[in-house]
């Protein structure tokens, strides 16, 4: 016959698997999961915890492991070149003749309405648009111009590079939302500056024609340095449209 139970013998009932209390102690807490997930993952060789600001610069257009300094410059070139560069130099670009006619009487005026200055004492870079037409073209190298008439004069005004070759960095200079420190060092710099110029070539010069390039219409946006008001300036083509042979 079985004797009493425990309750009845006055032996306390053994405890619950959880015994009551508030809900942290009947389960594991959401912090403590998290505390025990941390320290698991510090354990595996490459597992970093990154801090959300940190989260913020990686995803920056050609970011590295530094978080705001560019680690790959042709990468930021391509990310940015449709989305940043176009857009701005569009907005920025002021129409040849009024670029020049304050290039002459009130150069800082003209550089600081169009244009942009990476340093201290650096000539400044404007941006601008032009139509007119091709009168020359100077093919015999690879750093190729055509010389356009804006005017009507039938004389060049402007010298425009068209490649393959891109000399400076003009559209890199011209631009306000980048700057050396930007990058990890001045070769870093100088690579983003090549890497616009191949952007350009790319996707602009290379499909212009080398024949009969005199006498067509073109239609151009581009950058180029202030300097002697006196010298044909060479402009460095973000856009160029060419129109229907004469």
């Amino acid at each position: 016959m079985p004797g009493p139970s425990p309750l009845k013998r006055g032996i306390p009932a053994p405890p619950a698997a959880y015994p009551p209390g508030p809900a942290c102690h009947r389960a594991p807490c959401a912090g403590s999961i998290l505390v025990a997930l941390i320290a698991a993952c510090l354990t595996l060789s490459g597992c970093k915890v990154v801090a959300t600001s940190e989260k913020a610069q990686l995803s920056k257009p050609g970011a590295g492991a530094a978080g705001n300094k560019v680690a790959d410059p042709e990468r930021m070139a391509q990310e940015v070149w449709g989305a940043k560069v176009l857009p701005y130099l569009d907005k920025k670009a002021g129409p040849f003749p009024e670029v020049m006619a304050l290039m002459h009487s009130a150069p800082e005026s003209a550089a600081n309405t169009w244009g942009h200055r990476t340093t201290e004492g650096a000539p400044p870079v404007v941006a601008t648009r032009l139509e007119g037409r091709i009168v020359s073209a100077d093919l015999a190298s690879r750093a190729a111009v055509v010389g356009v008439d804006a005017d009507g004069d039938g004389k060049a005004d402007v010298n425009v590079q068209i490649g393959p070759v891109i000399r400076g960095t003009a559209l890199r200079d011209a631009l306000d939302f980048v700057s050396f420190d930007t990058f990890a060092n001045q070769i870093e710099f100088a690579k983003f500056g090549k890497a616009l110029n191949g952007q350009v070539d790319r996707t602009v010069l290379s499909g212009l024609p080398r024949e009969n390039l005199v006498g067509r219409a073109a239609e151009i946006m581009g950058v180029f340095p202030l300097g002697n008001p006196n010298e044909t300036p060479l402009v460095t083509p973000a856009v160029f449209k060419l129109g229907a042979a004469p």
